[in-house]
């Protein structure tokens, strides 16, 4: 059995529908299919979602947000028609979400509406069972998913039965709508594959795979054949933004291959996810990188002298909001990296006074416009001369390198860099290095 999960580009109208359509025909074993909102139809578009989200915000502000849930529910009604469905059935379910998110039933519901609706919409087009995510997947306040997931789904799932299902949302412990975090569909269909205990999960989108490095970067980008879900892991930290990293989790124990493949493109091999792969010949993965991050550093003489001084220091660093992303120590030093969307300058202002007097630092400091560059493969390790063609490159395309992380993965290299030349870095490492 396929579970298949198709983005929001597949499903942005009706022609992307139908290719989908043809895709579930082609092979009987696929027989879950989990949808996103759709997407943009264009690059002026707008994404349902995004449109949910500032219904919300509206409600927030004391407003009803019946006139741009005209535009949410005119997606909707564009597609029956272009599939030659009957609009009636399905205009009493536009109503009421309309009505709920007037209501002020929040954010996280008015978001996840976008796939609600969507897999209602292709589930009638089907002729399939639709399944609400909606109590089965339970989402834990720190966003992971709870294990009474799988027990939950197992119960409801019936064999040779044919599913459409939302994606990114589930609920909270409590019972209230939660989503997960800004691509999480992907996560809903990794829940499901381990649930049903499928073959393989295919992954569909807009692209044949995914690429050794950003194709709108290098346009002679190549597609990886098969790489682990270490190497897709670390490549999605580091911004390669085809994949989930959050993903991963449900499908490792199970050892289901993830296959990232193209809805414009079916017949292209894509991207195979594997547990292991061969490396000889080809140890590295690919580069990325991803900006957007502040970083703050502290000293002090003898910092770690004092028993359990990092614990404390996250601790304090936790209350301010910040959670950093990654961690470089020195002999009295400590810098750590973190998005700077997590703190305000008046935030961050507050907390190094306040963590300077109480631990009596010699310096704390943040500056902004970081980023970080990953090289990822399952053979970093065993390159000798990974480190010098990467400084090399560097140095000669005159790009400041802030820090060189080596040895805390055995799947990836992380380079810090300025955020105003990290595209730069990835070209001169990719050529470098795969080229």
């Amino acid at each position: 059995m396929i579970v298949c999960k198709f983005g929001g580009s597949s499903v942005a109208d009706a022609k992307q529908i139908q290719k989908v359509k043809s895709i579930i025909d082609a092979d009987p074993a696929r027989q879950i299919v989990i949808v996103s909102a759709p997407g943009k139809r264009n690059k002026d578009d707008e994404k349902v979602t995004d449109m949910l989200y500032n219904c919300n915000l509206m409600v927030q502000q004391g407003q009803s947000c019946r006139e741009l849930f005209k535009k949410v529910a005119n997606r909707y009604t564009s597609i029956l028609s272009d599939l030659g469905m009957d609009q009636k059935p399905f205009l009493p379910v536009l109503d009421e979400v309309r009505q709920m998110i007037d209501a002020g039933h929040g954010a996280e519901y008015a978001a996840s509406r976008g796939e609600y609706l969507c897999a209602r919409l292709v589930a009638a087009y089907f002729g399939w069972t639709f399944l609400d995510t909606d109590p089965l997947i339970v989402i834990k306040d720190d966003g992971t998913v709870h294990e009474d997931t799988y027990t939950n789904l197992k119960k409801v799932l019936k064999k040779g039965e044919k599913y459409i299902v939302p994606g990114f949302y589930g609920c909270s412990t409590e019972g209230k709508v939660k989503t997960f975090s800004r691509g999480g569909s992907d996560i809903t269909g990794a829940i499901l594959s381990q649930a049903s205990e499928a073959r393989v999960y295919e992954n569909w989108t807009d692209v044949s795979g995914v690429f050794s490095v950003d194709p709108r970067l290098v346009k002679d980008a190549k597609v990886i054949k098969t790489m682990t879900y270490r190497e897709v892991r670390e490549l999605a930290g580091v911004g390669a933004g085809v994949f989930h990293e959050e993903a991963i989790a449900p499908v490792i124990a199970a050892k289901i291959p993830i296959n990232v493949k193209n809805t414009n493109a079916p017949l292209d091999s894509g991207t195979m996810i594997v547990k292991d792969r061969e490396i000889d010949g080809h140890p590295l993965a690919g580069v990325s990188q991803k900006s957007g991050y502040s970083r703050l550093t502290l000293r002090k003489l003898m910092l770690f002298k004092s028993t359990g001084i990092r614990h404390a220091l996250l601790t304090m660093l936790h209350i301010f909001g910040i959670r950093p992303a990654f961690s470089l120590f020195g002999v009295d030093s400590i810098v750590w990296f973190f998005e700077s969307t997590q703190a305000s300058d008046s935030v961050l202002n507050a907390m190094c006074v306040r963590i300077k007097s109480e631990f009596q630092l010699d310096f704390i400091a943040v500056d902004h416009g970081h980023a970080v560059v990953g090289i990822v493969g399952a053979g970093v390790m065993s390159e000798t001369d990974v480190i010098a063609k990467s400084t090399i490159a560097l140095a000669d395309a005159r790009i400041k390198l802030n820090f060189f992380n080596y040895g805390s993965s055995d799947t990836s290299i992380l380079l810090g860099v300025n955020a105003d030349q990290a595209q730069d870095a990835v070209k001169c490492l990719y050529q470098a290095l795969f080229a």
